[in-house]
Formats: C-alpha cells, sequence, structure tokens
C-alpha cells in the first residue's frame, strides 16, 4: 500500500484490510472482487491484483521463499520489495532502496547526477553500505533505521545533520551540498488524454455501472460506461455514439484526474431512463460508497450528485 502512496493515506486502508484479511491464507481465499473493494481509493489497482496473486502464490507454495531471487519471482514483488521483505523479514544482508534511502545515499555518497539516471550508482553505494559489518550483522534493524533516518533525520529540507550519526563521514555535507542532493532531472510536462463516460441513473436511483478489463491501468475495477481515453478531445456527436443506450444526454461538466504519465480530463454526460437496459449492471446509490470503483469514477460521481465520499 505504501508504493507509490503517503503514510498517512494508507494508514485507515491498512486497519480495515487486516481486519478483513487478517492472513495471508484469509486473503489467498477471498475472491478477487472483495479484494479490490477493499483497496477502491488507494489507486494503482495493479497492487491489489498482485498481492492477491502473491497470496495465492505464497499459500501454494507452504511459505514465503527467503532467497532474493525467488522472491521476486512473486507477482508484483520487484527489486525494492524483494529487498525489503528480504531483509527486514528474514534478515537478508541487502539494503531495500526507497526515496529516503535513496536520499541519505546520493547524501553521505555526494552522488551529483540527477535521478533518476543515477540510479546504477545508487544501487552501487547501497551494496558497499550492506557489506559493512554493523550492516551485515542486523540487517532488519539497519535497514528500518535507514528507512527512519532519511524521514526524520536527512530530510528533503532542512536536515538536521548535527543529529546524524553518520556526520563526520558524509560526503555531501563535508563539500557543503548536502541539502542540494540529491539532484532531480527535470520532468516533461505530462500530456494530457481525453475521454468521455456517462452517468446514467434509474428513478430509483441506482446508477449503471460496469467493469473494466482485468489488465491494464484500472484493471478489474468498476466505472461508469465511456470512451476511450485519447490524445485528442472527443466531439460531443461522435462521443454520444459511445453512450449505453439512447437517451437525452446533458453535459454535467469536465472532470480533471492525475495519473503518474499523463492528465485526464473526462467529459460527463448524465441522464435518467425508467428502465435501464444496458450492458452492465445497476448499482444502488446507498452502495456506491462500498464498491471497488477509482478515485477518478467517485469524482464523476461526485460531479453528477450520486457520491459524498
Amino acid at each position: 500500500m505504501l508504493q507509490q502512496t503517503t503514510v498517512a493515506t494508507v494508514i485507515p486502508y491498512y486497519g480495515r484490510f487486516l481486519s478483513r484479511f487478517p492472513t495471508i491464507e484469509a486473503l489467498a481465499a477471498a475472491p478477487l472482487e472483495a479484494v479490490m473493494r477493499a483497496w477502491a481509493g488507494l489507486g494503482y489497482y495493479a497492487r491489489a491484483r498482485n498481492l492477491h496473486a502473491c497470496a495465492r502464490a505464497v499459500v501454494a507454495a507452504g511459505g514465503f521463499p527467503r532467497e532474493l531471487s525467488d522472491l521476486r519471482k512473486l507477482p508484483g514483488i520487484g527489486a525494492y520489495t524483494a529487498a525489503a521483505i528480504g531483509a527486514i523479514a528474514f534478515d537478508l544482508p541487502v539494503i531495500p532502496v526507497d526515496g529516503n534511502v535513496e536520499r541519505v545515499l546520493a547524501r553521505l555518497f555526494a552522488i551529483t547526477a540527477p535521478l533518476p539516471a543515477n540510479k546504477s550508482l545508487i544501487d552501487g553505494a547501497a551494496a558497499m553500505l550492506a557489506a559493512d559489518p554493523d550492516a551485515r550483522a542486523r540487517p532488519s534493524d539497519f535497514a528500518q533505521a535507514l528507512f527512519d533516518l532519511g524521514a526524520t533525520v536527512c530530510t528533503p529540507k532542512a536536515p538536521r545533520c548535527v543529529l546524524c550519526p553518520w556526520i563526520g563521514g558524509c560526503a555531501g555535507r563535508v563539500a557543503g551540498i548536502a541539502e542540494a542532493l540529491p539532484h532531480k532531472a527535470n520532468r516533461p510536462e505530462r500530456p494530457r488524454r481525453y475521454g468521455v463516460h456517462f452517468y446514467l441513473r434509474d428513478p430509483a436511483g441506482a446508477v449503471l455501472l460496469r467493469r473494466r478489463p482485468p489488465e491494464g491501468l484500472l484493471g478489474g475495477t468498476l466505472e461508469l460506461p465511456g470512451t476511450a481515453w485519447r490524445a485528442n478531445a472527443w466531439r460531443a456527436d461522435e462521443a454520444l455514439a459511445h453512450a449505453p443506450a439512447q437517451a437525452s444526454w446533458r453535459r454535467r461538466g469536465q472532470v480533471r484526474h492525475g495519473f503518474t504519465h499523463f492528465v485526464l480530463l473526462i467529459d460527463l454526460f448524465a441522464a435518467e431512463l425508467p428502465r435501464v437496459d444496458a450492458e452492465g449492471f445497476l448499482c444502488p446509490r446507498p452502495a456506491l460508497a462500498h464498491e471497488a470503483l477509482p478515485s477518478v469514477m467517485r469524482k464523476c460521481l461526485k460531479m453528477a450528485g450520486a457520491y459524498e465520499g
């Protein structure tokens, strides 16, 4: 949950998730839809699908593997997560490099090459640190101490160097450049994509929803029916050709939502029919808050007046 998401956002989700799935066996046995519903609102939904698949793989294998190479074979586990599990759970002598550790290493070794091009230099510095006798003696404690050092002492702005146990050996501080590190390359402006989605309800307020394909962006989540997302804006006439039913559609407004690699602009159309007969299913309004709806769809529902969360 903490990948790409802040601690403050994660904490309430984490508590509810563990209450719903208290063991890895419970998670593995749960249907994917239940997992997606518990994850709804956290974004990056491939994480939830991979977590579920990983739980099933671990249960099938009789437990977690204890080698980095085997950990990386599990669904959704890359280099960082494998290193974190290996160090913290199994005391493997490796350094998991998150954003905080990346900053500590850049300053400690005075790595001035900008991110993300300096990844190989950061990985090399992490390997050197992992070989330190203190790190090898207590890998779990060492990894978590590094996390805390970056989060509370070696902060992005105004680092508290006087409290740092490595104050004497920090090459960045000796050179007087610690606070400026790590350098980051300028990010290009995110491109825009455009889509149209349709809010269709019946007289009782039930809303038509459909499920996105299992793979790809927001895979497996629920959405309001709509068009593909593309680089050029949709004309109203061509967009309405994708409407789920013939109705008196009215444009409600435009929803803006930022993804990692692009900004999405959605034109929202709304209508009501005495009887909704279209692909998907009708969700009663009170149940919307409990469905696996991504944030962008919740924004659309809020604009339509159907969701208050």
